[in-house]
């Protein structure tokens, strides 16, 4: 099963290397991470998603809050939070095929960044699930390259408000 994990660490050079180490020595393979810094300069997230069974993703957060650059780490559930994607999807597209894309890319929010004489390149944010409907309708038309950030992640705020009470 895939979790995601939300660590926040201090914004230091060589924290990346210690976190994804951390992985790389038990043996478990990292689905998707990306990195940013937070509200707080000091402060970075790393959104991880990673395989595996509840067991072991215990291990990992314990294993993790050892990590001393590493500030909190969070295991979110399903239904607790909302995550995202960002690709670049470069589209082969002769002028007798452009206004089909462009319908598609209308029907699932994507947006046309780039068009020259025989590509189209698409902008999209959105889930792993829609984004994989999105190259399911373009594969006929060829697609040339896809350029993918990695999932990131945010705690709904009802799940939040549901833990401070109890």
């Amino acid at each position: 099963m895939k979790y995601t994990l939300s660590v926040l660490v201090e914004n230091h050079p060589g924290v990346l290397s210690k976190v994804s180490g951390l992985f790389s020595r038990r043996g478990f393979n990292i689905d998707s991470l990306a990195v940013g810094i937070t509200e707080d300069s000091n402060i970075s997230r790393m959104t991880i998603v990673a395989d595996g069974d509840e067991y072991i993703i215990e291990q990992l957060e314990k294993q993790l809050n050892k990590v001393i650059p590493v500030i909190k780490v969070r295991t979110y559930a399903q239904g607790e939070f909302i995550s995202r994607e960002l690709s670049l999807i470069k589209v082969n597209c002769p002028a007798k095929q452009r206004l089909d894309i462009m319908k598609i890319a209308e029907l699932m929010d994507a947006k046309i960044v780039d068009v020259s004489l025989n590509t189209m390149t698409l902008q999209f944010a959105d889930t792993i699930e829609r984004f994989e409907t999105l190259t399911d309708l373009l594969k006929p038309y060829g697609i040339r390259e896809i350029v993918r950030t990695g999932t990131v992640a945010i705690e709904k705020d009802s799940c939040a408000a549901r833990k401070s009470t109890v």
